[in-house]
């Protein structure tokens, strides 16, 4: 690693600020934590201190020539790729930004149906139109898997005319594709490559882990830098390759992305990119070792299932994130959500998510070994007070959809809203979603099936957080008006 990973340069841009004198007449209103003491108190002076408004020694997100330049460069350089942006929207905005980049209106992109309700929601904004490749399923785990290389063939095939092929690297649960071939098979059709590295921050600092977006030849890749690289939340990476006009990603960014940038999340991205450049491969060890160890463990408990590499088939799971923590409860009688609930009101222990069939324990930099005895010795505990038979459990955490309309046309089409039971065979007009993950069971555009929506019962029943519709109860949907059936006809 070059030496210069050793710098941060926003960092010490914000220790200038503070050793000087400044007189702050200009934004935030908060002037340095003078204005509202009550913040000051409660997130320290330090951090109001360098929550700070653009000026020249600080730079411009929207326009960087300085330190947020030579920040992203350094970031280009950790993450082995042509160029980096700091995104402060999240990697909601990130994946976002890519697809902005290369689909205009009407204009095609190929990607698994269980991408992240981001990539949804920028279709309905843009116009852009999907072409889903419907991912497998593991039945007995109740989970969605990668994308098969020959179904993105297929795809591909079928609509020669498409700009992008979009893939998750890895998907929630750890399970990537073969990210290789479907770069090369897309790049030999003049499709670009979009990947939502959301949950692949530490792929390209540890050792032994799935191949990254940048070492696979992908256009973009969205980091999302918050989650397994310790910055701050709705902190971000957005990266590019050679074949991508680093001018034309910042104007698409900059369509979105605020003009007030925060310096706490740039500087959280600097200082933590500067320590996954210096430090990861030692990190991202430890974490490997602490998942192993909790996986066995877990798995000497009995009905529990921590899976790993032994999923791998070489192509619908190619590969798999050893540091994710995934968890299967459905032997155990209990939905994933049950779960989760226990170990959060019974044990105070908060993991990630829970859904139908598992919950996801994310660990990482931060986390320590007791802190795993703690989440073993508490799935022991509830597998031996809550224990039941398993019949009756629903599994799929993903159903394959009919895609009748585009999700920009059902979005804005007219619409009504109707009780959940009298919605069978209409089409969908908003989201419908288990958030986290945060994949949508029902996207506008697509058909409502009997099937669709016993699992929407089954889930609410279980407790899962239910987001998207605009009835927040979900007793209701929004349905396009008028419009039945798989064939679109108006009744």
């Amino acid at each position: 690693m070059k030496s210069n990973q050793e710098k941060a340069p926003i960092m010490e841009a914000l220790e200038e600020l503070k050793s000087m004198r400044i007189v702050p007449f200009d934004v935030p209103g908060h002037k340095r934590g003078k204005g509202n003491p009550d913040l000051t108190n409660f997130l320290g002076e330090k951090c109001l201190s360098v929550d700070a408004n653009s000026m020249k020694m600080l730079d411009n997100l929207c326009h960087p020539v300085s330190v947020i330049k030579e920040a992203e460069e350094l970031a280009a350089e950790a993450f082995g790729a042509a160029h980096a942006f700091f995104m402060v929207g999240g990697t909601t905005s990130a994946v976002q930004s890519m697809v902005l980049s290369v689909c205009k209106r009407g204009e095609k992109i190929i990607l698994p149906r269980n991408v992240h309700r981001s990539v949804i929601n920028i279709m309905v904004l843009s116009g852009a139109v999907p072409v889903y490749v419907n991912p497998d399923t593991n039945h007995e785990l109740g989970i969605a898997l990668g994308m098969r290389v020959s179904e993105v063939e297929k795809a591909i095939r079928e609509n020669p005319d498409a700009k992008a092929v979009f893939v998750n690297n890895p998907t929630y649960y750890g399970i990537c594709s073969n990210l290789k071939a479907i770069t090369e098979l897309a790049h030999a059709n003049g499709m670009k490559v979009l990947v939502d590295e959301a949950h692949g921050t530490h792929f390209y600092f540890g050792k032994g882990l799935p191949m990254t977006a940048m070492e696979a030849g992908a256009d973009m890749a969205s980091v999302s830098m918050h989650k397994s690289g310790g910055s701050l939340t709705q902190s971000s990476f957005l990266l590019a390759g050679p074949s991508m006009s680093e001018g034309h990603i910042r104007q698409v960014i900059n369509l979105t992305q605020t003009t007030s940038g925060s310096y706490l999340l740039m500087s959280s991205l600097d200082i933590s990119r500067r320590n996954l450049a210096l430090r990861g491969e030692e990190i991202f060890e430890k974490v490997k070792e602490m998942v192993e160890y909790a996986r066995a463990e877990i798995n000497k408990i009995g009905d529990y299932y921590a899976y790993s590499k032994e999923l791998v088939n070489g192509d619908s799971i190619y590969d798999f994130d050893m540091t994710k923590l995934s968890v299967n409860t459905l032997n155990v009688g209990l939905a994933g959500i049950e779960v989760y609930d226990l170990l959060r009101d019974e044990y105070d222990i908060q993991t990630e998510f829970g859904d139908i069939g598992n919950i996801l324990a994310y660990v990482s930099v931060g986390d320590r070994p007791r802190d795993i005895e703690r989440l073993v010795g508490a799935l022991s505990e509830i597998r031996r007070l809550h224990k039941r038979d398993r019949a009756g459990q629903m599994t799929a955490e993903y159903i394959n959809p009919k895609v009748i309309y585009s999700p920009q046309e059902a979005f804005y089409s007219e619409k009504e809203s109707l009780p959940l039971a009298q919605c069978k065979d209409m089409i969908c007009a908003e989201f419908v979603m288990c958030y986290p993950p945060g994949i949508p069971i029902l996207a506008p555009g697509e058909l409502i099936t009997q099937e669709i929506l016993d699992y929407i019962v089954y889930a609410k029943e279980k407790g899962c957080s239910m987001t998207g519709p605009e009835d927040m109860e979900i007793n209701h949907l929004n349905v396009m008006k008028g419009i039945r059936s798989a064939k679109g006809v108006e009744e």
